[in-house]
């Protein structure tokens, strides 16, 4: 049974899952404090308000904090974004770049010598002249 169990641990997906966690869980906190210490502050500068979370709305007494949720919104698009141009751009020319380029197909079609139609590589005789290519 602990043989069993030993396996399951040192399995190569079980741990490559583990350090992808572990490996994620940090990468996301250098993009927060990215989008909290430099996005943030720097859009604050051009639209002159770094936080809404004070912007609320009175409604038959009930308080609704929609600045909170422009915070939210705000923070995820400046997430996504510095993932985007930070990550999955420079991945995609990095995977472009080292991409090896196919090989050619093998043609399937050769011109005939004597009409110049296109005939399959295979065959014998033209079909249209039919000379024996």
């Amino acid at each position: 049974m602990l043989k069993g169990f030993k396996e399951f641990l040192l399995r190569g997906n079980v741990v490559d899952l583990a350090v992808a966690v572990v490996m994620g869980g940090a990468f996301g906190a250098v993009v927060t404090a990215f989008v909290k210490d430099l996005l943030t502050p720097l859009i604050a500068a051009v639209a002159g308000k770094p936080d809404f979370s004070a912007l609320t709305i009175t409604i038959n007494n009930s308080k609704f904090l929609y600045g909170d949720f422009i915070n939210a919104v705000v923070a995820f698009l400046l997430v996504a974004a510095a993932i985007y141009f930070a990550v999955v751009v420079p991945m995609r020319a990095l995977t472009e770049r080292l991409k090896k380029p196919e090989a050619a197909a093998p043609p399937a079609t050769r011109k005939c010598p004597e009409c110049l139609s296109e005939i399959p590589i295979e065959a014998k005789r033209c079909a249209h002249c039919t000379m024996a290519v």
